[in-house]
């Protein structure tokens, strides 16, 4: 171990004496994957945005919607 640490000019920062599994080659032009990850990004707030109606709707009935919160607190 301390070999190693001399062979690293006494660096101790962990990722020099961890392995790193090698990542494929992305192929995919930078452009073209940045369009695809904002769409999917874009796709992703838009089915949150629906989910959080769901649930405010669903509290609602339940009675726990805002105008509910404001009643229970007087």
């Amino acid at each position: 171990m301390l070999e190693d640490v001399r062979k690293h000019d006494h660096v101790l920062t962990p990722g020099r004496y961890v392995g790193v599994e090698p990542q494929p080659e992305d192929s995919e032009p930078f452009e073209e994957k940045m369009q695809r990850l904002a769409a999917q990004l874009r796709e992703q707030q838009a089915e949150g945005a629906r989910l959080d109606a769901a649930i405010a709707k669903n509290l609602k009935s339940l009675g726990f919607g805002p105008a509910d919160e404001e009643r229970n607190l007087e």
